[in-house]
Order: structure tokens, then C-alpha cells, then sequence
């Protein structure tokens, strides 16, 4: 009988993930990004891993409330960095866009480029909060979402570090840039905080 139930909850999901029309969106994005356009690319894959990571926090936190008095405000603050990510990921391609126009027009290049580096860098510095947030919810969450907060926390060490890569490369030869500098203490501290859910020897 639980099998039963299992069963018609799975297909239930199943039906719901095939017909629910937000999906064409993830859809449309996936066939964007692998498209031969230049954008949406690597700056608006790392949005959607923010925005992925944070859902997760936002899962455990929800789950968590009989196991911990901040799971609201997590949760809260999880809801808001998925929004923010989630966002991002038509800024990144808005921002590479303007950047081209500018060099081809000869105008605004610089506030242009700013925004490339500026954009990714707001990504880096989301990912790192919900690495922070991951981290918190693994400890004292609902231990039944340990794993979700764990590759929560995964997932957004690794978005702060694909941030930083874009910003490195955006900056160029500027490698003594704040902002450069900034990105780097942020994918730092989101590895850190990863690697310290990581099992031992794993």
C-alpha cells in the first residue's frame, strides 16, 4: 500500500513537472545558454545556481522551525537572495549586451564594462550569504534536510567561485581592482564554509 501511494505521489510529480508552464522557463533559459548566442552564458548560469542554493536554504529553513528559533529569519533572508539571483540571470545578459553596444558605438564603454564586473560580483556576494546561511541550517536545522542544506551550501561555494572567475576575467589587467579583491574574500569564505560540511576523507 505505501508503495501504491509512492507511486501515485512520484506520478503526480511527474505530471506536475511536465505540464507546469513556469518549466518552459528553465527550459527556455537551458536552450539559451546552449545556444550559439553570446548571451545568456557562464554570468546567467551562475545566477540560476544562486537561485537554486538559495531554494534549497529556503526548503531546510521552512522544515526547521520546531529545531530552530532562526529558521524564520533564514528563511526569509533565503527567499530574498533566490529572488535576487534568480534576477540576475537576465542582468548578466543585459550587462554583456550594453557592453558590446558601447564598444561598438564608442559610448559609455566604461560605465558599460563597470556593470560587467559589477553584476557578477552582487552574484559572488549572494552566493556567499546563502553558503553562510546553508552552513547555519545545517547545524542547527531539521536533520532530516542536512543534505539539502550541505549542497546548498555546495552549490553556492561553487557560484561564488564562477563569480569570481568572470570578475577576474572582466577586470583584465587590473588585478589590483577592490572589487577584484572583494570577490576573491567572498568565493574564499563561501569554500570555506562548504568545505567545512564536507564528511571527513571525503
Amino acid at each position: 500500500m505505501r508503495s501504491s501511494k509512492s507511486s501515485s505521489r512520484n506520478g503526480s510529480w511527474r505530471s506536475a513537472l511536465t505540464d507546469d508552464p513556469s518549466l518552459d522557463r528553465l527550459n527556455y533559459l537551458l536552450n539559451e545558454i546552449a545556444s550559439k548566442e553570446a548571451a545568456p552564458a557562464s554570468g546567467s548560469a551562475c545566477g540560476a545556481v544562486v537561485a537554486a542554493a538559495a531554494a534549497l536554504v529556503e526548503k531546510s529553513a521552512r522544515l526547521s522551525n520546531k529545531h530552530w528559533e532562526g529558521a524564520a529569519a533564514a528563511l526569509e533572508r533565503a527567499h530574498a537572495l533566490r529572488v535576487e539571483g534568480f534576477g540576475l540571470i537576465e542582468e548578466d545578459a543585459q550587462a554583456y549586451i550594453a557592453f558590446v553596444d558601447a564598444v561598438r558605438a564608442q559610448q559609455e564603454v566604461e560605465t558599460a564594462h563597470a556593470r560587467t564586473v559589477d553584476v557578477p560580483l552582487r552574484m559572488t556576494r549572494a552566493a556567499a550569504e546563502v553558503a553562510e546561511l546553508a552552513v547555519q541550517l545545517a547545524q542547527h536545522g531539521n536533520p532530516n534536510l542536512r543534505a539539502d542544506a550541505v549542497v546548498a551550501a555546495t552549490l553556492a561555494a561553487a557560484a561564488a567561485e564562477s563569480g569570481l572567475t568572470l570578475i577576474a576575467v572582466n577586470v583584465g589587467d587590473a588585478t589590483g581592482d577592490a572589487r577584484l579583491a572583494a570577490a576573491r574574500q567572498l568565493a574564499r569564505k563561501a569554500t570555506g564554509l562548504a568545505a567545512s560540511l564536507r564528511p571527513p576523507g571525503s
